[in-house]
């Protein structure tokens, strides 16, 4: 699976966002290991502190369904700004990617789509990924 394959599933997740507060609807995407393709989209909550970002929910399906580390991930933010994972996300992110090398897409609203690797955008996680290894 492509980059654009990716985004063009974070595009589509959006659009399932729960966001009544904000108005900043949310896609994202990853592939696991295992090649399947999970999706989610930003859910949020009269209460911000429980409002849960798209990037942790596709993760969050991932883990849910077995698979406990991913090779890419793809975010795209609303129609007219970019998507860029939250600090909370990145971190989370850390957790569960493949290595510090795991490319990261973030879709522009021009379709442009920047790519970075988890070490660019989260150099210092919290918890190193040795942690989980027994759960390839």
């Amino acid at each position: 699976m492509i980059k654009e394959e990716l985004i063009k599933l974070a595009r589509e997740a959006r659009s399932n966002a729960y966001a009544p507060y904000s108005q900043f609807r949310v896609g994202a995407a990853v592939l696991g290991i295992n090649g399947k393709a999970y999706t989610g989209c930003n859910i949020e909550n009269a209460s911000y502190g429980m409002t849960v970002c798209a990037e942790r929910v596709a993760i969050f399906k991932m883990v849910s369904e077995g698979c406990y580390k991913f090779k890419a991930l793809a975010v795209v933010g609303s129609e007219k700004e970019d998507g860029a994972p939250c600090l909370a996300c990145r971190q989370v992110m850390t957790e569960f990617c493949e290595s510090f090398e795991t490319p990261v897409y973030c879709g522009g609203p021009d379709n442009k789509i920047f790519e970075h690797t988890m070490n660019e955008i989260c150099p210092f996680p919290f918890v190193m990924f040795e942690k989980n290894a027994d759960k390839i």
